[in-house]
């Protein structure tokens, strides 16, 4: 593989900065974070890239929130210089690695994403015929509190000659005042945390090295396995076959590989199943010949909106809150056959109005 150097400039330049400020303050212009940097501009993206040229550049302190939809994650936020920084490294980088990643990764992608890879998925159920196949399903443990920092800066360097450029990919990943990394049996996040592992969820920059990661799997298994039917949304991969031996034997050298390769492990999801039945995928199950909500998603969605409801009914939201949420579920049922769903939720909506 030829190796890329001489792209420490592109990051540093004053005009890809400017560039990296446009894109962080898409769709939030007007946060008072936002505002504040915006109001000197020029002096606060000078002083980016001094200290980008002289190499004192530190990463700022998180601010660390829990979300407990669909599950409950850490997550951890950088303020906005620092994101101004990583979207500098991101244009930089994501082109180079755009061109390496297989067809079937389907997240965190320009033209890509989950209602592609539904239909994707489809089209895949549908050349088994009714019955017939395999579904192989395949989640890591933890993923992205688990990736390994000297193999994920190894797998770079395989790419990037650029030293002072993989020096401040490192000091991002391995940012010494925060540890990222959690223990696999761990589902409260306590610390003390694990140094050296790990990436924070809510980084630009850990979207991006998360996928160069397992890319390294897509590529043995695409190239080594050589299996035709996979595809992968970050660390949730879906393997179909007619062959369910076949299938057993792809999982015992994905594991394998994952295990010696890339230091991460399995969790209990990981799975083989009839097609059949309907493959659970990126929020939808997904059948020959139509696609529903999953339940989960059904009911989380049932359940916020009766929440919206009652505020309502109290006047804490208005009405052009509700109209946000609804617009943003419409968003994600067009993409199935929940039409029951959207007159469940439209009909709770419009009674509570009703009777306001």
């Amino acid at each position: 593989m030829k190796r890329i150097g001489n792209l420490y400039e592109q990051i540093i330049d004053y005009e890809q900065l400017y560039i990296a400020y446009r894109q962080s303050i898409k769709n939030k212009r007007f946060k008072p974070e936002i505002l504040r940097f915006s109001q000197n501009l020029e002096e606060n993206l000078i002083q980016i890239q001094n200290e980008l040229i002289h190499g004192t550049y530190q990463v700022s302190p998180y601010r660390q929130f829990y979300v407990h939809e669909p599950k409950k994650r850490l997550i951890m936020s950088l303020p906005f210089r620092d994101r101004v920084v990583q979207w500098s490294i991101y244009q930089t980088l994501m082109p180079l690695y755009e061109r390496t990643f297989i067809h079937d990764s389907y997240a965190c992608r320009k033209g890509k994403g989950a209602h592609r890879a539904v239909r994707r998925l489809q089209s895949w159920i549908r050349t088994y015929g009714e019955g017939g196949g395999y579904c192989l399903k395949i989640d890591v443990a933890k993923y992205f509190y688990r990736v390994d920092h000297q193999v994920l800066l190894a797998i770079i360097e395989r790419k990037i000659k650029d030293k002072r450029l993989i020096n401040l990919v490192y000091t991002i990943v391995s940012c010494e005042q925060e540890e990222f990394g959690i223990e696999l049996g761990d589902h409260h996040y306590e610390k003390p945390r694990v140094y050296g592992i790990g990436m924070p969820i809510g980084n630009l920059l850990s979207q991006l090295c998360a996928n160069i990661y397992l890319n390294e799997l897509d590529q043995f298994v695409k190239h080594t396995l050589r299996l035709k039917h996979y595809m992968r949304y970050m660390d949730d991969m879906v393997v179909l076959h007619h062959s369910k031996k076949e299938l057993r034997e792809a999982l015992f050298e994905i594991e394998c590989f994952l295990q010696d390769e890339l230091r991460l492990s399995l969790n209990n999801k990981t799975s083989i199943r009839p097609i059949q039945h309907g493959v659970d995928w990126v929020g939808y199950q997904v059948h020959r010949t139509h696609i529903r909500m999953r339940k989960s998603t059904s009911l989380r969605m049932k359940r916020r909106v009766r929440h919206l409801v009652k505020k309502y009914q109290r006047g804490e939201v208005d009405n052009e809150t509700i109209h946000h949420t609804v617009q943003s579920y419409n968003g994600l049922m067009k993409h199935g056959n929940c039409h029951a769903l959207r007159t469940k939720l439209q009909r709770d909506i419009a009674m509570a109005q009703a009777n306001k």
